[in-house]
């Protein structure tokens, strides 16, 4: 028999030491497995250690999870084509007469990009490398030049076909075509709140975001020819996403066929050749088996502190609050801010989803200020949307916000990382304006899902 111990010192120990192994810099998945592997054997039995297959089997044949990959490789064989150059040219002739213009076709075209790629570190570091430079040639403010490309690269994670959206609906149970439709009205407002920033600080201060100077723009008939780019990769895009809509195909084959229309795209461009086959495999290749090894690694800690009780005592300390079911739920975006400074999204939600989704079916959300509730059938979707939501202001948090070391990595050396850090602070505040509408009125969450989805 292991060590007994209490549930309140086993927590300070596995949290304990999953912090102190991640501030020595080491990989997540291999924390979360090592401490859960340690854990097991030391307070538990060894017999307990049967948990490690029993837990790790489900993920490796999830059908649902072989999204994951084909999303992945269809994001990295566009990129490979060359649409985000071709969308973002297209999308700043037609705005580039408009203060903040160039700022504002960033956020479109990230938001274009968002419902092709689904990953956030693709749009960012293309993104920058082709439309920092324009905005800065153009004498656009550093900080409102970089911020629009932050909010609008982690747009990805959001609309669908997202990443977060298949590992958040394998870990909740949750229908994954019912999150992705979900996640489409959040992420159109997110994008509307930064373009109508962006356009009301340019109009206030035309210094911020210069117009393009008239020899520049082109004329109407010319921005028509430019659409004619567009036209592959938006086809694309209604293709992937309708079927998935209208029951024609689940999710995964939605993946299969967005993965060989990203072929044909490539081909047209004529950019399909074996280098770049080769490149987008590897890219995928790398990106999967980091999101599959945190897998295994997060449900490992996560079975562990469960089978401890650690459930029941999470439980009792947040309903100890004496906090309402809105309460509860502020409180847990707080604790996703907090854990997204520091974390990496898989880690967060293979650590937080197992506990906190059973607590929210439990509680009645009646709605707020006289407006609609959330029915308990639909609280695993509302929340999946919120935390997605939540999830973006992670990657944009110092100090470990992942889209500002992207963004860093490809910005002109006089961008430094404090000048980044500031330029994310009043979209992260956007963002978390966002999210309140969307717990405040969840039917803007919840609408296209009870439309799509007979019986909802």
């Amino acid at each position: 028999m292991g060590l007994e111990v209490s549930i309140e010192w086993l927590s300070v120990i596995l949290f304990g030491g999953l912090a102190l192994l991640l501030m020595l810099g080491l990989p997540m998945a291999f924390c979360t497995g090592s401490l859960a592997v340690i854990c097991l054997y030391v307070f538990g039995s060894p017999a307990i250690l049967n948990m490690m297959p029993s837990r790790i089997f489900p993920f490796m044949t999830d059908y649902q999870l072989s999204a994951v990959p084909l999303f992945i490789f269809m994001a990295a064989m566009l990129e490979k084509a060359g649409i985000i150059e071709e969308l973002f040219d297209v999308i700043y002739k037609w705005l580039g007469s408009l203060r903040g213009g160039l700022a504002s076709a960033t956020v479109i075209a990230c938001t274009v990009l968002a419902a092709m790629v689904g990953v956030v570190g693709a749009t960012e570091v293309t993104m920058g490398m082709i439309a920092l430079p324009a905005m800065l040639r153009r004498g656009y403010e550093p900080k409102l030049a970089c911020g629009s490309l932050l909010a609008g690269g982690t747009l990805g994670i959001l609309i669908p076909p997202s990443v977060m959206a298949i590992v958040y609906a394998v870990i909740a149970q949750q229908s994954l075509g019912e999150l992705l439709i979900g996640s489409i009205f959040p992420g159109l407002l997110l994008s509307g709140m930064y373009v109508i920033y962006i356009t009301i600080r340019c109009y206030i201060n035309p210094k911020l975001g210069p117009a393009l100077p008239p020899e520049e723009r082109v004329d109407f008939k010319e921005k028509l020819r430019l659409l004619r780019n567009t036209i592959a990769p938006i086809l694309l895009i209604l293709l992937v996403l309708g079927v998935i809509f209208f029951g024609i195909a689940t999710p995964v084959e939605a993946a299969g066929i967005g993965t060989f229309g990203a072929l044909a795209v490539c081909a047209l461009n004529r950019r399909l050749n074996w280098v770049n086959i080769h490149e987008a495999g590897m890219a995928t290749l790398k990106a999967t088996s980091m999101v599959m090894w945190i897998f295994f690694g997060a449900t490992m800690f996560v079975g562990f502190f469960i089978v401890k009780g650690g459930q029941e005592f999470v439980a009792n300390s947040i309903v100890g609050t004496g906090l309402g079911p809105y309460g509860i739920l502020f409180l847990m975006m707080v604790v996703l801010f907090i854990l997204g400074m520091f974390l990496d999204w898989v880690g967060i939600l293979l650590l937080t989803v197992p506990i906190f989704v059973p607590i929210l079916t439990k509680l009645a959300f009646t709605g707020v200020f006289g407006f609609a509730g959330v029915k308990p059938d639909d609280i695993s979707l509302w929340y999946g949307v919120i935390f997605i939501v939540n999830m973006q202001m992670a990657f944009l948090s110092p100090p470990f916000g992942y889209s500002l070391f992207y963004l860093k990595s490809v910005a002109p050396p006089q961008i430094s990382m404090g000048m980044i850090f500031k330029a994310a602070v009043p979209f992260m505040c956007l963002q978390a304006i966002a999210n309140g509408l969307c717990i405040i009125f969840p039917q803007i969450i919840l609408y296209l899902p009870s439309q799509f989805y007979a019986g909802h």
